[in-house]
């Protein structure tokens, strides 16, 4: 085959250039040449230890004793106050990354595209979706005891009825079981006892 349709591969010549002992950097021992950090100490420096808090990717080297005495002295929160300390520990709850609020301002696009798009009766108390966050409050659900929500069950009430409508009705009840409107009925008696004990049981928990 003549020379003419040899194949000669591209790159095989390039020659790197290899740099001087002046311009090459100086690189670190490796961890089982390198000498501990303490002072006197001439046992390996197999262990790493942060230098402080604020050099974070900077080590010391130490041997194992030297190691597990630094790290009983060391402590990370030093020098801080009890605000930063707390503010810290909120921001390790999310890993120190930033977060945002998933409500949108009021001059944004967001917020922007979702104003006046809130159905007809509904309600948006927070203004999340443009509404009027002054607009009527939506009624939180009150919290109950067992005895609470049994007594208000008795008197034929809901669990949102308000202090009147619990006085309301239980006059109302007291009217309609008391013996006197009953001609001395035994089951009229047993369910106004009933209604008054609900009432004494909603009052001592305040809700009356």
């Amino acid at each position: 085959m003549s020379k003419t349709f040899s194949y000669r591969p591209k790159f095989v010549d390039i020659r790197v250039k290899k740099a001087g002992k002046a311009g090459a950097a100086k690189a670190e021992p490796e961890p089982s040449e390198r000498k501990c950090d303490h002072t006197g100490c001439s046992s390996p420096g197999l262990h790493r230890a942060p230098k402080s808090r604020e050099r974070a990717n900077e080590f010391w080297q130490f041997c194992a004793q030297h190691a597990a005495d630094y790290n009983k002295r060391w402590n990370y929160f030093d020098g801080m106050s009890e605000a930063e300390k707390a503010d810290f520990q909120k921001r390790e709850e999310v890993g120190h990354r930033p977060t945002w609020t998933f409500r949108g301002g009021r001059g944004d696009r967001l917020a922007a595209a979702g104003r006046g798009k809130v159905g007809a009766g509904a309600s948006d108390p927070f203004g999340m979706f443009g509404g009027d966050p002054t607009g009527a409050p939506v009624k939180a659900r009150r919290r109950l005891t067992k005895l609470q929500a049994l007594a208000l069950e008795a008197m034929e009430l809901e669990e949102n009825a308000t202090k009147a409508q619990i006085r309301a009705k239980y006059a109302e009840l007291v009217k309609r079981w008391h013996p006197d409107s009953n001609g001395g009925d035994r089951g009229a008696e047993q369910n106004l006892q009933k209604a008054i004990k609900a009432y004494q049981t909603l009052k001592a928990g305040g809700l009356v």
